[in-house]
């Protein structure tokens, strides 16, 4: 099973393994298999100002739907409901579910074959964990979130910008490339040194090791309020945070040799696939 934890930690829940996280609309997050279509599950939630509002929530359902039931998932409260419908030659089933975790209401859906199977739903449903109090994650390390790919997509296209403006070259994210990255760190233009500009340039790092070391992934980082892209190598211990590891250096020692730290990052996963034979 994966892990996801919502932004701002609202709440977690676990998945498949073979399922993956895709774009959905905003506050709404979407999970299925890419490679054996078995369903789309569906979460969002919604923060009321005090403990009564998940049962509102589910008493004006309970009022606006004719279809919906009262049940129980575990040991909390929901309404039920499903619907059948089709689209083109084919016939879907839709399982529906509101959830009262006091403050916080949670819509899940699950959408699958006429009639189809919803236990992987709801023991998707049954991992959900909404803790008591806020920034309660401290230090989990999840599956890379749609967010956190459009934040390290989007960093990465505004730093292919900069290159070509700058230094009228291309950027494609490989190691020859960190010379222009250290060109731009090391830039005196007031407008490179803003703490966005530095961090597009360290998430485009972290792009150029993914590229460059196989088996090199991008994950999320989740301590209490920061939440942000980390590199972690296959299952040994290494993860490399680039936001932290630029600022910090540029912090304490002014400049960052980005050449010398790509170096010791290839010598750690070096190190540890020779200590796997």
């Amino acid at each position: 099973m994966k892990k996801f934890i919502s932004p701002g930690g609202w709440f977690s829940l676990e998945y498949p393994s073979d399922w993956n996280e895709f774009e959905n609309s905003e506050d709404t997050f979407l999970f299925y298999n890419p490679d054996l279509w078995n369903g789309n599950f569906r979460i969002s939630a919604t923060l009321g100002r005090n403990t009564e509002y998940g049962k509102v929530c589910l008493n004006n359902e309970l009022k606006e739907n004719p279809t919906a039931v009262v049940s129980r998932i575990g040991k909390t409260g929901c309404v039920y409901s499903f619907e059948t419908f089709q689209e083109g030659a084919a016939w879907y089933t839709s399982y529906f579910w509101m959830l009262d975790y006091g403050k916080i209401c949670i819509e899940c859906s699950f959408t699958t074959h006429k009639n189809g199977e919803k236990s992987i739903a709801e023991k998707i449903i049954q991992s959900i964990f909404v803790p008591k109090t806020k920034h309660f994650f401290k230090h989990e390390i999840i599956p890379i979130r749609i967010l956190e790919v459009g934040e390290v997509n989007a960093a990465f296209e505004d730093v292919e910008k900069l290159v070509k403006k700058e230094l009228s070259k291309d950027f494609t994210g490989t190691e020859k490339d960190i010379v222009k990255l250290q060109h731009l760190l090391d830039s005196p233009n007031p407008k490179y040194q803003k703490p966005e500009v530095k961090s597009n340039i360290a998430l485009a790092f972290g792009t150029i090791l993914v590229n460059e070391m196989d088996g090199m992934e991008w994950f999320t980082l989740i301590e209490a309020e920061k939440e942000c892209p980390v590199l972690c190598f296959e299952d040994s211990t290494i993860t490399i945070d680039p936001l932290a590891l630029i600022n910090n250096k540029v912090k304490n020692n002014g400049s960052c040799d980005l050449t010398e730290e790509f170096n010791h990052i290839r010598q750690q996963v070096n190190d540890f696939l020779k200590s796997q034979k």
